[in-house]
């Protein structure tokens, strides 16, 4: 299983070519798109980021200085505003704990910040594995709606067994280097392939992996 699933990585990356996710300039950027993203397309986000931006407040203590009706009007084009504003809120009151550090935040253990994270409302295991991952350098490979897609059709699991969330990130965890790099480029690669082939309706032709695909060999 390894060797099939660094097969996949590479085949993903000869294809696509090194995708240098997540677009940010600072962490803090990282973790506010991450729960920016919920429920919505990247580019609503960087509608949302580019006010916030453009009001200077991209750095967690200007931000929990400004009021949650304020801050659902900079992040209205992300969508479920109010929600996004108490979320966002919410992480800033627990990272105040951290004197707003990030550093400090993230020298924690990563199995202990994860549920920490996991415990604050609006946090679920993709926000905050995406902020483990591409904020904290941490090692909590990132599953996403994508991700069960395209291994359900290669054929590599069922909705009831592998598919689960826990169960493929602990599947990829093992079976591929513990690295930090390693894990942000094939979840990036993941995510190109399921926008340009592997969508809900999917583009068969062209993809990179249509011969070890199950799903194209019962459908073709």
């Amino acid at each position: 299983m390894r060797s099939r699933l660094l097969e996949i990585y590479q085949r993903l990356l000869r294809y696509f070519g090194h995708q240098d996710w997540w677009p940010a300039r600072t962490r803090f950027e990282v973790i506010t798109g991450a729960i920016l993203t919920q429920n919505t397309n990247w580019k609503n986000v960087e509608k949302a980021i580019a006010n916030l931006r453009k009001a200077g407040l991209l750095s967690p203590e200007r931000l929990a200085e400004v009021s949650e009706k304020e801050l659902c009007e900079y992040i209205r084009p992300s969508g479920f505003y109010k929600q996004k504003a108490k979320r966002l809120k919410c992480f800033l009151d627990f990272l105040k704990k951290y004197r707003y550090n990030l550093s400090l935040l993230f020298r924690e253990d990563v199995h202990s910040l994860r549920r920490k994270l996991l415990a604050l409302n609006g946090i679920g295991p993709e926000t905050a594995d995406s902020i483990l991952l591409y904020a904290g350098n941490k090692l909590s490979f990132v599953i996403d709606a994508y991700t069960k897609r395209i291994f359900l059709r290669l054929g590599m699991g069922n909705p009831e067994g592998l598919l689960k969330y826990e169960q493929l990130q602990n599947f990829f965890q093992r079976n591929i280097p513990q690295r930090v790099d390693l894990y942000k480029e094939y979840h990036a690669l993941l995510v190109e392939l399921a926008k340009k082939h592997c969508r809900k309706e999917p583009v068969c032709n062209g993809c990179p992996l249509v011969d070890v695909c199950k799903f194209y060999r019962l459908t073709h």
